[in-house]
C-alpha cells in the first residue's frame, strides 16, 4: 500500500481515525496499552484525519436526528451502542452514549491534534478529546470546548480558540479525508505500520503486536 506520508526513521504507526468512531477510540486504547507493555518499542504516531461524516455542518446536529438518519431508527443505533459499550468496558473506556446530546463534526478536532503534534502534545490529546466525546458527552465540535481540552494538555487554549475560529488548516483536514479514499481506506481505524503494513478495525492488542514486530523484523532485513 502506498504510504500516506514520508516515513522518518524508527517504526512509524500512522493511524487514520475519526473522533466520532467509537471504533478509533477502542482500537487507538488497545494500541496504547500494547506500547505502555512494550515500551522498548520505538514508536512514532502519526495521526490522520479521516471524515465519516464529511458534509456534517461545523455546529453538528441532533445527536436523536443523527442516529435515525445514519441507522434507521434510534432504537438499533442504542442496541449497537451498547455492544459498543460491553467491549470499551473490557478495555477500561466507561462509554455513555446517552450523553452525547450533538453529533459533532470533527474537523475542527482534526485541526488541533495538527497543532498540537507540533509541540508534541498530540497522543494525549487525542485520547482527552476521544474520552471528552464519548465518556463525558462533551460537544467537541465547539472550538471553546476544544480549547479547554487543549489547555488541560498545556497548550495555550486562547490561542488554540483563535486558531480553531479562524478555519486555518481546514482545507488540509478534507485533503487528507480524499487521500485516505484514494488509497482504499474506507473504514477507520486503519493503521499503518512502517508503510509497509496495514490492517483494518479495532483490532485486539495481540494482533497489532504480531504486526508490529513483523514490521520490526522486515526492517532489520532491508
Amino acid at each position: 500500500m502506498n504510504v500516506l506520508a514520508p516515513i522518518p526513521a524508527g517504526l512509524v504507526v500512522e493511524i487514520v481515525f475519526d473522533f466520532v468512531c467509537p471504533w478509533c477510540y477502542l482500537g487507538v486504547k488497545r494500541l496504547s496499552f500494547l506500547l505502555a507493555r512494550r515500551q522498548e518499542l520505538n514508536v512514532q504516531l502519526n495521526w490522520r484525519p479521516f471524515l465519516l461524516n464529511p458534509d456534517m455542518p461545523r455546529g453538528g446536529m441532533p445527536r436523536v436526528d443523527y442516529m435515525i438518519r445514519k441507522f434507521g431508527a434510534e432504537e438499533r443505533a442504542k442496541r449497537l451502542y451498547a455492544s459498543i459499550a460491553e467491549l470499551g468496558a473490557a478495555e477500561g473506556i466507561a462509554f455513555n452514549f446517552a450523553a452525547i446530546r450533538r453529533t459533532p463534526s470533527s474537523v475542527d478536532a482534526h485541526r488541533l491534534v495538527r497543532e498540537a503534534a507540533r509541540a508534541g502534545l498530540a497522543d494525549r490529546l487525542v485520547q482527552r478529546i476521544f474520552a471528552a466525546h464519548f465518556v463525558e458527552g462533551a460537544d467537541i465540535g465547539a472550538p471553546a470546548v476544544l480549547a479547554a481540552l487543549a489547555g488541560q494538555e498545556g497548550m495555550d487554549a486562547n490561542a488554540i480558540e483563535r486558531f480553531l475560529n479562524s478555519g486555518e488548516s481546514s482545507e488540509f483536514v478534507h485533503a487528507e479525508n480524499l487521500h485516505a479514499h484514494r488509497l482504499g481506506i474506507n473504514g477507520v481505524p486503519c493503521f499503518l505500520i512502517d508503510g509497509e503494513h496495514a490492517i483494518a478495525g479495532a483490532q485486539e492488542g495481540e494482533v497489532l503486536e504480531r504486526l508490529i514486530d513483523l514490521a520490526l523484523s522486515a526492517a532489520k532485513e532491508r
